[in-house]
Parts: C-alpha cells; sequence; structure tokens
C-alpha cells in the first residue's frame, strides 16, 4: 500500500468521524474522556491474577464489618472477594465508564456483597476506610500521600500492588512471584 492510498484511508475516516450526530460525539465523549483520564490520572484497567488479589486480602487481618475500598476496582473481582470470603464491607471505585459497565455485568456472576460505584476515588471521603487497596501507577501513587493519606483515620491499612507509596516505608510486604508472574505488595499502616 503506497502513501497516497493511506493517506486516503485516514481522510476517509476523518470525514466520517465529521459526519457524526452532535449526540454520538457527544456519546462517545461521555464514554472516552473518563476512561482516558482514568488511565492517565490513576492506571489502564489490567485484570490482577486472583492468585495475587488472595495474596493481597491474605496480608492483612480482615474481620467481619471493616470497611474496605478498592481504588480503580476494574472487574471488580477484588471487592467480591473481600465481601464473600472475608464478609467486609467492601466498595469499589471506577471511573472508565466501560470498565465499570463490565463489572456491574460481572457482579451478577460474582454474587457478593460489594458495591462497585461509579466515580473518580480523589473526590469521594475514604476517611471511614479501615483498608484501602490500590494498583495504581507511581505518579497516582505519589498524590495518594499527598491527597489520600490525610483523611484517612490512625490504623488504617493501604495494601499497594506493584508500585510504592514513595519515601514511606512499608509496614509489611510480600515479594514478587516471578513464576507464577505476580509483583509485589506493599501495606502501609497510618
Amino acid at each position: 500500500m503506497d502513501f497516497a492510498s493511506l493517506a486516503k484511508i485516514y481522510k476517509d475516516g476523518f470525514l466520517q468521524f465529521i459526519n457524526f450526530t452532535w449526540i454520538e460525539i457527544v456519546i462517545y465523549a461521555i464514554i472516552l474522556v473518563p476512561t482516558f483520564y482514568a488511565m492517565i490520572k490513576g492506571a489502564p484497567f489490567v485484570p490482577t491474577q486472583m492468585t495475587q488479589v488472595r495474596r493481597m486480602l491474605s496480608i492483612v487481618p480482615l474481620k467481619k464489618g471493616m470497611k474496605l475500598y478498592d481504588l480503580g476496582s476494574g472487574d471488580g473481582r477484588l471487592v467480591h472477594e473481600a465481601a464473600k470470603h472475608y464478609n467486609v464491607d467492601a466498595v469499589g471505585y471506577e471511573f472508565s465508564p466501560l470498565v465499570w459497565l463490565w463489572s456491574v455485568i460481572l457482579s451478577y456472576v460474582w454474587r457478593s456483597k460489594a458495591q462497585l460505584r461509579f466515580g473518580n476515588f480523589w473526590k469521594q471521603n475514604l476517611s471511614d476506610a479501615d483498608v484501602i487497596v490500590c494498583y495504581l501507577l507511581p505518579n497516582a501513587m505519589k498524590q495518594m500521600k499527598q491527597r489520600l493519606m490525610p483523611q484517612l483515620k490512625p490504623g488504617a491499612l493501604i495494601i499497594s500492588h506493584a508500585f510504592q507509596i514513595p519515601d514511606l516505608k512499608a509496614y509489611k510486604s510480600l515479594p514478587p512471584d516471578p513464576d507464577q508472574r505476580i509483583g509485589a505488595v506493599w501495606v502501609y499502616k497510618i
């Protein structure tokens, strides 16, 4: 394929884009803008292996009635596992509309009391958290220290998968397991 043919394909595609109705453009914007924002400000959706989910939940003493938040809950597997097997009050926040919708659909399979909320977790009051779980990129982990940790109550725990909170010493940790292809886990105590 030559350059002129490729340019024509892109031009035709662009012309089709500008032929969308306003309602179609608004719908795409409602779906895509939060998805890209979530990827940039938190992390892209990467499902955590169930082996790692179980490791992350077993590293802290979860008890009935505790409040657990999963920040960027993806398909909801962690909050469902926590609610079903530890009987905690588990809430997941997801800002990508497509991923959140997928998690709501999967809720019918998981059948737990976990809540999956659509929203930006940075704008939530998480001061009642006993445990926060996250799998966020390094930039978001820096913000975690500045924006989230000051609102948490003493004794609250933060479980982080794959990325550490900069300049903080972990209370507990699990090393990566290359054989199972799972990353390290760190636990921070407020």
